[in-house]
């Protein structure tokens, strides 16, 4: 399975949750990217992104900034993006992307809003949570927009990298937990 992370810049929220992702699923078979929906070919991380990525022991080599095109969001099996503007983007740039497009904490509201068996090492594990969080799309009420964004920590200091970075992994934690 092929998920994207989508923000803005595409050197900070995205390759953070990216990165994450990817040591958080090592192993399942899932790959992760990263774009953004104004971002600059071959930037690198944010340099506040790669202290926070190093902190929490995820790989920081090689990455490069890309943006959003409507063949990498045909590509993605899951596509997640930081704020309900970016999924707009998203759904704009690819409406057929929109069953598969979600902010990465509303799929973690989402997907783990039903009842359902298995952890990361089951086979179609995360199949199971994006047919979830379909589901749910039709039947849970709207939540206030601070619950499903990820705050953007550009120009802050480190600490607003690191509660991002948190918030990320409790929602990775929530999309995999048994």
């Amino acid at each position: 399975m092929n998920v994207l992370f989508v923000c803005h810049a595409n050197q900070c929220r995205s390759p953070m949750a990216e990165r994450l992702a990817a040591r958080h699923f090592h192993g399942t078979g899932v790959r992760t990217a990263s774009a953004g929906t104004h971002a600059y070919d071959g930037a690198p991380l944010h340099p506040n992104a790669a202290r926070v990525l190093d902190e929490l022991g995820a790989d920081t080599e090689g990455f490069s900034s890309r943006p959003l095109t409507a063949s990498l969001l045909a590509a993605a099996d899951l596509v997640l993006t930081a704020t309900r503007e970016h999924r707009a983007a998203c759904v704009t740039l690819l409406p057929e992307a929109l069953p598969r497009t979600f902010t990465l904490r509303q799929f973690a509201r989402m997907a783990t809003a039903g009842t359902i068996a298995g952890g990361v090492s089951d086979n179609g594990w995360l199949n199971a949570r994006l047919e979830a969080a379909r589901a749910a799309r039709s039947r849970l009420q709207p939540v206030d927009p601070r619950e499903d964004d990820l705050a953007d920590p550009v120009r802050l200091p480190l600490d607003a990298f690191r509660r991002c970075a948190a918030e990320i992994q409790d929602a990775l934690r929530a999309i995999t937990a048994p």
